[in-house]
């Protein structure tokens, strides 16, 4: 009798040890091997009010860009204007279109046939008739998009409020850059750095592979030999490469050869990808220093190839889902 009641002990504190080991693991699951699981705020507008600064909008820009307006057609500031240049939000400052996309197609609103990859949501109206189109970043009411007519050899036109944009002439972006960083998840890597002083807009996609218009599915298949990395555009008279270098070192592992946390493989490994030999001095300069501090860092350093966009899906994706990143943490290591 005595037996088997230590038998029913040492059964029952064995039960909970595993079961607390699979809870654990479940928990510690990879951002990228779970997809499409997001951590949802207890209030969905907490996340842009700590992070997004947004501009103060008059009563007109909030009819429009809040409660979804239109103004009257042909009175728009940039119905007839054809500068060169960049359309952004109104609210946040984040790129929309280029000035390459608009065209003159007559309806009182301007028109273009491209946005700037990731940059516009689209969002089929209660109705089921037209399709709205919405900033990505802020959610901010734009217009709508239409199909089929014929204006261009796109055969698309947004049609946009002007009051929802604020252009941005050739001229001041003289001091734009670009930066091309690899660190895991582009997702996470993307969140800590689309709303920081001096960057005008990111994208992520796929570089370092041999196969043009690389998917997803194939990055992660491992059939294109592609690195899942961040494409940021910043304005160098506002911020600098090593801070944001400094940055990229700061959100993850750069001590970690084969991958990211549970995210493990080629397409997640640590790297920088310069376009000068100014950007790889600088880079250097920072493994130095790190590696004088005690990390043993594996970052690569690497030329510039082409950098293909990712799928729209995972363009701004914490923007989208509401969530918040669990495969990078910002820690001080300058």
């Amino acid at each position: 009798m005595i037996k088997n009641k230590n038998y029913k002990a040492f059964y029952t504190s064995n039960f909970w040890l595993v079961f607390t080991f699979v809870l654990i693991s479940y928990i510690n699951t990879s951002c990228q091997n779970t997809p499409y699981i997001s951590q949802k705020n207890t209030n969905q507008n907490s996340k842009k009010d700590k992070i997004m600064k947004l501009n103060t909008l008059n009563s007109e820009e909030q009819f429009v860009i809040l409660n979804k307006g239109t103004e009257r057609p042909f009175t728009g500031q940039y119905t007839n204007y054809f500068e060169k240049g960049v359309y952004a939000c109104k609210q946040c400052s984040t790129p929309l279109y280029e000035s390459d996309s608009k065209f003159h197609s007559g309806c009182g609103w301007p028109s273009f046939d491209d946005e700037i990859k990731g940059a516009v949501n689209k969002t089929l109206d209660a109705d089921g008739k037209r399709t709205e189109i919405t900033c990505a970043s802020c959610g901010g009411h734009l217009g709508h998009v239409f199909y089929g007519e014929g204006f261009t050899d796109k055969n698309i036109r947004h049609c946009v409020n002007s009051i929802s944009m604020v252009f941005f002439p050739e001229s001041d972006r003289t001091n734009y850059e670009k930066a091309i960083f690899a660190g895991g998840c582009f997702w996470g890597v993307e969140y800590y750095f689309q709303h920081i002083k001096g960057v005008k807009s990111t994208q992520v996609g796929y570089i370092g592979g041999f196969k043009n218009n690389p998917t997803y599915k194939e990055v992660c298949g491992h059939q294109t030999g592609h690195i899942e990395a961040l494409e940021v555009t910043f304005d160098a008279s506002q911020t600098t490469y090593e801070e944001l270098a400094k940055l990229f070192f700061e959100i993850h592992d750069p001590t970690q050869a084969n991958g990211q946390g549970n995210d493990i493989g080629p397409q997640y490994i640590s790297a920088i990808f310069y376009f000068d030999d100014k950007q790889k001095e600088t880079a250097s300069k920072l493994i130095n220093i790190l590696n004088n501090k005690g990390y043993r860092i594996v970052t690569q350093l690497k030329k510039a190839e082409h950098f293909w966009p990712a799928e729209e899906y995972h363009q701004q994706y914490y923007e989208k889902t509401g969530g918040t990143p669990y495969c990078h943490k910002r820690v001080s290591k300058f």
